[in-house]
């Protein structure tokens, strides 16, 4: 008999957190007959291993070599059974009565492929916690508005798909070595996700937090340059699957353009690179945002954003357009073109 849920969890030299994240999860009140645990190591060199067998038989304790986020997915949904897949990070925990939560918005909304919540964002440095809720109880879909502003309630300890999700998106391809989960997120997005109000996992930011490592005292630039590099692959990477999958061009391009721009930029800033990936990454942004410009004003942007990018490498460029944004200097811009030229609306 096929276990309704699969607890599917990613763990990697997680051996100050995997056992909290577990007992989390075996207290959610379900049976073994209804919960299988499924928890991928992915090539842990601590004692993450020998935690995880303490737990055994009940958990499935799934080893493999090093290889990143979207390979531990890959490996852990091929051993999973569930009709329903929660995803938890070893190094996060579940707040009680998270499970029965969802499988009920599940039931109750059969239409919707997935659902989400609120989490606490756990500061492990200072104890501290801080509530990230949405506003309300939604509907995340492709007629969402900037839909992907909703994924820190797609996180992978908040997220939980039925089936025929990761049987769409899955593969991933396995050079994302992290924000693999992304991929995960967009095909939620695309299917439909319900998103609720409760904060129902807990989030631990910490220093081998690569994401949240961002907003940490002491931030590292190496781990800031790695993670813009990683993000501008794995944007790229999504949107090419989406589009195999036959997901419309327009759709991909709503979905993820701006943060994939964000990443390139990111990368651009932190790693430099070629002085025309600059130029087009400039047009590519202002384009999005600007669907019916004047003549006179994209003249001028191509012109300036032409003679600039030349001039400056992509580094540089970019730190000026910094100190351009802070100062307001588009209030010239505005002067000298005579209008205001106004975004157009997402």
């Amino acid at each position: 008999m096929k276990p309704l849920i699969t607890a599917l969890v990613d763990t990697y030299n997680h051996e100050r957190y995997i056992e909290q994240a577990l007992v989390s999860v075996l207290e959610q009140g379900f049976s073994a007959a209804e919960l299988e645990v499924v928890v991928v190591d992915d090539g842990s060199t601590d004692k993450t291993p020998s935690i995880i067998q303490k737990f055994a038989p009940r958990v499935k304790h799934v080893r493999k070599q090093n290889g990143g986020q979207a390979s531990a997915f890959n490996a852990g949904f091929a051993e999973s059974r569930g009709e329903i897949i929660a995803i938890l990070d070893g190094d996060d925990w579940w707040a009680t009565k998270k499970l029965s939560t969802v499988v009920e918005a599940l039931e109750q909304n059969p239409s919707v492929a997935a659902v989400g919540h609120g989490h606490f964002k756990y500061y492990e440095e200072t104890n501290e916690l801080q509530a990230c809720v949405p506003p309300g109880r939604m509907l995340v879909n492709m007629e969402t508005p900037c839909a992907v502003r909703s994924w820190p309630f797609l996180l992978m300890g908040a997220l939980t798909v039925r089936r025929k999700v990761l049987d769409w998106i899955l593969p991933i391809p396995e050079e994302m070595i992290f924000m693999a989960d992304s991929a995960i997120q967009a095909a939620a997005t695309i299917m439909g996700t319900l998103v609720l109000e409760e904060p129902l996992f807990y989030y631990r930011w910490h220093r081998r937090n690569l994401y949240a490592f961002e907003w940490a005292e002491g931030r590292n630039e190496g781990s800031l340059r790695r993670k813009a590099e990683m993000a501008e692959l794995v944007y790229g990477g999504v949107s090419q699957k989406l589009l195999q999958l036959g997901v419309p061009a327009e759709q991909v391009s709503a979905l993820l353009g701006d943060p994939w721009l964000d990443a390139k930029r990111s990368r651009l800033q932190m790693s430099g690179g070629k002085r025309i990936e600059a130029f087009q990454t400039e047009m590519q942004s202002f384009h999005r945002s600007f669907k019916n410009p004047s003549i006179a004003y994209r003249l001028y942007k191509y012109l300036v954003v032409a003679a600039a990018t030349m001039i400056f490498p992509p580094r540089r460029f970019y730190k000026l357009r910094q100190w351009y944004a802070k100062h307001q200097l588009g209030r010239f811009r505005n002067r000298f073109l005579k209008e205001e030229a106004v975004p157009s609306k997402k």
